[in-house]
């Protein structure tokens, strides 16, 4: 019996050992995995943090200087088709609606320098060729739009000395200078002889050359920009990944009346800090804008891959003449028009307006002040972003902005007495990149 009662013990001894070590294992293993559910997502977080920053020689970086996408813009011109009846009997504008005429685009930085601090400075270079097969036709298309050199030059004058309007209007009959001009498509983008600027230029002394040589309204962009970018690489806060710090050794612009409004602390729309959440407001600065562009989360998006990513685009009340846009009228009242951005004070003074396209967003009157152009829809003339939320990365864009021109009345020159105070629409486009298919 006693033998049988320590064979007995022993059992129950060992029984119980492997008992405890298998529940001590379990809390073990129980303890790592809460261990690794709380701190999984922080590990996560680091490593792709670890991977974002723009290391010269990391593949993150090759990948920002010459990003693997080849986005395109499509361009619509309003051509206008009875200059004569406009100006001679006070019809409304009619506007043919050309387009779209699709340039690729070829995106890189150049001239890098690592600044050694957290920030990295470089050049755009951005090179466009025509993609004929996808256009509604050739950039040689002649379209009429307004003598926008002219217009801005006669604008301008309103206010000035009536003997210098005189003086313009003889000038103007010497040149035969008229307020609509008839081009190429191309011509209107790229470039071509002004008589005016042409004037100027051999005029002005040297010292206050003018900008450019041509008008066009992408002149000077197809190629290397002479901006210098300073842009955050994340190394030291991962908030500041992609937001420039300087733009032409500016830390913001001069043109308006507080400091935030005159921020460029953006990106430029291809990366933002990681971690996006639906509550974020993303930025966008971009030199033309002469702004920095918010946009908010709109709706969820997938990729035909399964990516899952998040929709911004700008809040309604973006271009709104309101107090919050206030900042933006330093002169004061009258101020744009709603859904109106004046840029001239970037712009030489020449009085352009931006607006997106068919006047979306913006003061009907502004639509029906000419004929033509459909009301807007906004799956076509939005502008938005898709970004990837953990990493920050822009999975596709449509950029859409219309161009217009501010024409002020100026009774005193002859060749634009019967051409009223219009807000005259120019032409739009959509600029379109993306690094993954999205569902419909």
């Amino acid at each position: 019996m006693q033998g049988r009662d320590k064979l007995c013990a022993k059992l129950t001894s060992a029984f119980l050992r492997k008992w405890w070590f298998v529940l001590a294992s379990a809390v073990v293993l129980l303890l790592l995995g809460i261990i690794c559910a709380i701190f999984f997502g922080t590990w996560v977080r680091l490593f792709i943090d670890h991977e974002l920053v723009l290391r010269p020689g990391s593949m993150t970086f090759e990948w920002w200087a010459r990003p693997p996408v080849r986005p395109f813009i499509r361009v619509y011109v309003y051509n206008v088709t009875n200059a004569d009846e406009f100006l001679n009997n006070g019809s409304k504008p009619v506007l043919n609606e050309l387009g779209p005429y699709v340039y690729s685009e070829e995106w890189e930085k150049v001239n890098i320098t690592d600044n050694e601090n957290g920030t990295l400075s470089f050049n755009y270079r951005r090179t466009y060729t025509f993609q004929p097969e996808l256009s509604a036709g050739p950039d040689d298309d002649a379209v009429v739009v307004p003598n926008i050199p002219m217009l801005s030059a006669t604008s301008q004058s309103k206010h000035a000395a009536r003997f210098l309007r005189l003086a313009m209007a003889s000038i103007m009959d010497i040149l035969k200078i008229k307020p609509f001009v008839e081009v190429s498509v191309g011509q209107l983008l790229w470039g071509y002889e002004d008589p005016l600027l042409k004037l100027a230029k051999d005029v002005v002394s040297k010292e206050q050359k003018l900008p450019y040589e041509e008008f066009g309204l992408l002149y000077g962009k197809n190629g290397t920009s002479p901006d210098v970018v300073t842009m955050f690489t994340g190394a030291d806060d991962m908030s500041n990944y992609g937001i420039f710090q300087r733009y032409n050794m500016r830390e913001r612009l001069p043109h308006w009346t507080t400091d935030q409004c005159n921020s460029i602390s953006g990106s430029d729309g291809s990366i933002f800090p990681p971690h996006i959440t639906k509550n974020d407001t993303l930025r966008v600065y971009d030199k033309d804008l002469c702004r920095l562009l918010p946009l908010r989360y709109l709706e969820d998006v997938e990729t035909s891959a399964g990516v899952e990513g998040y929709r911004f685009t700008p809040p309604e009340d973006v271009f709104a003449a309101d107090e919050h846009n206030r900042c933006f009228c330093p002169a004061g009242p009258p101020c744009a028009p709603d859904g109106l951005f004046n840029v001239s004070l970037c712009q030489y003074d020449s009085p352009i307006m931006l607006s997106f396209p068919h006047f979306y967003l913006a003061d009907p009157a502004l639509r029906e002040a000419v004929e033509g152009i459909s009301p807007p829809v906004p799956e076509d003339h939005r502008l938005f972003i898709d970004v990837q939320p953990e990493m920050g990365i822009a999975m596709r864009a449509r950029a859409r902005i219309q161009i217009n021109l501010a024409v002020s009345q100026v009774l005193d020159i002859k060749q634009v007495a019967n051409f009223p105070d219009i807000v005259f629409p120019i032409m739009w486009f959509e600029e379109v990149s993306f690094r993954y298919h999205l569902k419909r």
